[in-house]
């Protein structure tokens, strides 16, 4: 009986070989399904940008380039489908073979040992059968991981975004950060994003103290030498020194490009500085939480967002414990009530996606009743009234007065006739404050905000 090792040893010969070759086919189906999800997320881009763009592709009669287009992708997907299941069927029909090639080997050894009357029939066939039971499951393993590594190239997309690093609250090294009292959960989180984003760390950052709030707010803002710049070496924003007082309200002007709302992205701290520091009531924000300090800034754009919902809901976004009757009271305000109650169902009005079932002003007035529901201490226009005829703007300037009463509010305008009565108009050009003062004092001053003014309105009696 001592020669059945040698059929135990060919009955375990198949394990290596077997998980050799599911490794070599895996290799290969894990690139070729990663190379199916990249050309996949393509063509849904394609097809995104084509049914978001209709209009514009209808307008400019590029419907065969689209097409063309998406038939590029499509027959990438193709291929990189074909190659990557090629691979992954291929793993099946070889632990077949490999399979029925143990068979084999256990016969013509048993059948061999059985000629030299060192085995009976019986040992050769009951290895054979539990030989099977064994080979089965090592099959049915090996097409397992080969789906695995289809999911786990899939998967490598999902976790390139969950490993994005989160907006960093402290700004500070991460040893300061770890060591201050902050909510349950946070302190490693920014320790490590500290780590990411040390770099943008200025040496003058106050600590995070366990308040880190603004507990009340004047509205004092005031930007002391910051620098920035998108890309190192690139500075948008050179040395910048502004101060907005707790009531006023300060416009932008400038040119394209100037970095009139990059200034914008600064206070929000939607990005960090290279050095200096902004302040809100001699506080530096980096030591503020950024939800605290977004709390406190009402933000109305030019490019006006709204949600599929109801148009109560749209208005409530601003503050979601406001009561009905509030978000009624910030829409007359808003001067939008008056065509809320002409829609279909009022203020329970569904509306479609991006509110295309709305006008550009109607959608404009939703944003200042959203601002002015929340309440916020300091008002960032941007460009508020600039997609709009004369007439609305002149409906959206009434709301927004009432939305800047009592606020200290920066406001960006390309359209110089909204900003006549700000209590200081900054001229920015290539990051830098080239001139200060009020309209009539830089309209004096018979420099660039001058040339700018009179660019728009020459000719005309204002």
């Amino acid at each position: 009986m001592k020669f059945n090792y040698w059929l135990a040893l060919a009955s375990l010969l198949v394990v290596p070989i077997m998980f050799w070759f599911t490794q070599f086919v895996a290799r290969y189906t894990r690139r070729g399904f990663r190379d199916l999800q990249r050309d996949l997320g393509g063509l849904n881009a394609v097809m995104e940008e084509t049914i978001s763009g209709q209009k514009v592709v209808n307008a400019f009669r590029r419907n065969d380039a689209v097409v063309e287009a998406f038939r590029e992708r499509n027959e990438a997907v193709f291929r990189s489908g074909v190659s990557a299941n090629s691979y992954a069927l291929l793993l099946m029909p070889l632990t077949a073979v490999l399979g029925n090639f143990f068979v084999i080997v256990l016969a013509g050894l048993g059948g061999w040992l059985a000629l030299q009357g060192l085995v009976s029939v019986g040992v050769i066939a009951t290895f054979i059968i539990y030989g099977q039971n064994f080979v089965n499951p090592l099959r049915q393993l090996a097409n397992m991981y080969n789906a695995i590594q289809g999911a786990l190239a899939g998967s490598e997309r999902v976790f390139q975004i969950i490993d994005t690093p989160s907006e960093v609250d402290c700004v500070l090294p991460p040893a300061d950060c770890a060591s201050t009292s902050l909510p349950a959960g946070r302190a490693s989180e920014d320790a490590q994003s500290a780590r990411d984003n040390e770099g943008r760390a200025s040496e003058d950052a106050r600590p995070v103290t366990p308040d880190a709030t603004l507990a009340t707010l004047r509205g004092d803002v005031r930007f002391e030498g910051v620098h920035f710049s998108y890309v190192p070496g690139t500075p948008i924003i050179k040395g910048m020194s502004l101060e907005a007082r707790a009531g006023q309200v300060i416009a932008l002007v400038g040119p394209t490009g100037a970095g009139k709302t990059t200034i914008i992205n600064l206070l929000t701290r939607f990005y960090e500085i290279d050095a200096g520091r902004i302040t809100i009531d001699d506080r530096d924000i980096r030591t503020v939480w950024k939800a605290d300090l977004r709390r406190r800034l009402g933000l109305v754009l030019q490019d006006t967002f709204l949600f599929s919902g109801t148009v109560m809901e749209n208005i409530r976004y601003g503050r979601l414990d406001a009561t009905d009757e509030e978000v009624r009271e910030a829409a007359r305000l808003a001067d939008a009530d008056h065509f809320i109650l002409q829609l279909p169902q009022g203020y329970e009005t569904m509306l479609s996606e991006r509110a295309g079932n709305l006008s550009q002003g109607q959608r404009q007035l939703l944003s200042i009743a959203r601002a002015l529901l929340a309440d916020p201490g300091i008002l960032i226009l941007d460009e508020a009234t600039s997609s709009v005829d004369t007439r609305t703007e002149a409906r959206i300037q009434k709301s927004l007065l009432r939305l800047m009463a009592g606020r200290t509010s920066l406001v960006i305008a390309h359209r110089l006739s909204t900003i006549r009565d700000a209590d200081r108009v900054l001229v920015i050009d290539d990051g830098r404050i080239v001139e200060e003062g009020t309209h009539q004092e830089l309209l004096d001053l018979g420099g660039v905000y001058q040339h700018l003014y009179h660019s728009q309105f020459k000719g005309q009696q204002i």
